[in-house]
């Protein structure tokens, strides 16, 4: 029994030497530049309030100043150098009487994400400079139907 066993073992150790041999040759095939050229053109990120990158966030808030507008729930169907397209909630806060005694309310937004620069404050990659928060149906008062905002970067 103790035979069996071991060729068992020494087989399916073998199989798994053969089957770890093709990819580790693969990668030490590569070539280093195509590693650079990886990094360089790697996902555009989103800077948050806090100087954070993050790459298609399911939340973000949009007023750093208060946190009276965030964006939730997002679903992002498009993320690339060219751009980025989602939809989610943007949820407000209607400041009445005043902000501290408002209430939030919840209203269906497309976001758009653009004009990608050089983000300076890490070196390489990319960072979006620009959202478009559009609202297709009712919207919250202060902003009208698609706004376009500024990102920090």
């Amino acid at each position: 029994m103790r035979t069996l066993t071991t060729a068992v073992a020494l087989c399916c150790g073998a199989s798994l030497a053969a089957s770890a041999a093709p990819a580790f040759a693969a990668t030490t095939a590569t070539p280093a530049s195509a590693h650079v050229s990886h990094q360089r053109y790697r996902d555009p990120v989103l800077v948050d309030c806090q100087n954070q990158s993050t790459v298609r966030p399911t939340a973000l808030i949009i007023a750093c100043g208060d946190g009276n507008s965030r964006l939730e729930s997002l679903h992002w169907t498009r993320w690339g150098p060219n751009g980025a397209r989602g939809e989610g909630v943007n949820v407000v806060n209607d400041c009445k009487p005043y902000c501290a005694a408002g209430t939030f309310h919840s209203y269906p937004v497309v976001v758009r994400l653009a004009n990608t620069q050089p983000w300076k404050n890490r070196g390489q990659g990319a960072v979006f400079t620009q959202m478009t928060l559009t609202h297709p149906g009712e919207r919250p008062s202060v902003y009208q139907q698609s706004v376009t905002l500024p990102l920090g970067r």
